[in-house]
């Protein structure tokens, strides 16, 4: 398959030294982003699908497994006294700071990072440990944001508190500041170097949000008319060729609830399964996807692990798994 034209070339130019064919999987079984408590069983079901032999099928190491400590935190709901705040803003902190540093870690070994969720709160930060990486180089990196949702709430935004509604947010620079300023700095990521991807879900303020983002979004209508391949090619166009590395940050309920009914908030009218294979594909093809999230994976709404499975099926594909 080749790549996209229009931005394959100058992303693969601007590739540092090949990068070896190892990866670091991160399992971040977060769960305190939202109401939904089985999404932390979803590192679990991913390993049951066989995914460090599914990896390594092609032609990949695994350099290191790293499991992230979550607290079991039963009251998160009872952690503020108002849903303008960020609930369990402390524990995410910890998480993000841990999973930031296993990122960091897994890119200065010359490993393709891939965190494994748990909640979408993880790639606070997981964008974290990326941004660090590229910013002691002075380089750029471009992020693409699949999800059926904007998660770009902030805490004076969003109707619930729910941190699993505004890690895009936050890595913009939004947000609770112990999570904003993770690291110490902000922004995480440029706006101009992102695109969002699959939206169909969205409160009025939330598409305000996004539309005064900087972010290029694409909706399931823009996909339906214009067909995954055109869009995908715009979001690369649009984070420009000038970038060192892509993050992709890939939440499952993108995907139709038809195909992958094992995620929490699930939403009628997304991808279809080539649609989610065929996105990766493209990602994949421009030789520079650095790091990626899987996350919102919730096996006690799956089906025989259906969800799990395609998840890992889906982690082949932006690796570069091709037919042929």
């Amino acid at each position: 398959m080749s790549a996209p034209k229009a931005s394959s070339s100058s992303l693969v130019a601007n590739s540092a030294a090949k990068l070896n064919r190892s990866v670091t999987l991160i399992y971040c079984p977060i769960h305190l982003g939202g109401p939904h408590a089985g999404v932390a069983l979803g590192p679990g079901a991913m390993k049951v699908a066989r995914l460090v032999s599914r990896i390594k099928d092609l032609g990949y190491t695994v350099h290191k497994e790293v499991e992230i400590a979550v607290p079991e935190v039963l009251t998160w709901w009872e952690k503020s006294t108002s849903a303008i705040h960020s609930r369990c803003v402390p524990e995410i902190a910890a998480v993000s700071q841990a999973v930031a540093q296993a990122v960091e870690e897994a890119l200065e070994a010359g490993t393709v990072a891939i965190t494994i969720g748990g909640d979408h709160s993880l790639a606070i930060g997981s964008i974290a440990g990326v941004s660090s990486y590229y910013r002691k180089r002075k380089e750029e990196f471009g992020l693409v944001w699949f999800d059926a949702h904007g998660d770009i709430n902030t805490p004076a935004t969003s109707p619930s508190g729910n941190v699993h509604g505004m890690p895009f947010a936050i890595s913009l620079g939004q947000g609770d500041e112990s999570l904003v300023n993770l690291n110490g700095f902000s922004p995480k990521v440029q706006a101009k170097r992102c695109s969002l991807i699959g939206i169909r879900d969205l409160d009025q303020a939330e598409t305000d949000l996004v539309r005064d983002s900087g972010v290029l979004p694409f909706t399931m209508r823009d996909v339906d008319e214009q067909g995954i391949k055109k869009i995908t090619e715009q979001a690369l166009q649009s984070i420009g060729g000038d970038i060192h590395g892509l993050h992709v940050s890939f939440d499952l309920d993108v995907i139709d609830p038809d195909v992958a009914p094992g995620v929490s908030t699930d939403s009628r009218g997304g991808f279809t399964y080539r649609e989610s294979h065929f996105a990766l594909e493209l990602l994949a093809d421009t030789k520079m996807v650095r790091s990626i999230d899987i996350v919102e994976l919730n096996p006690t709404l799956d089906i025989k692990n259906r969800t799990a499975q395609l998840a890992v099926d889906l982690v082949q594909s932006a690796l570069g798994k091709n037919i042929l």
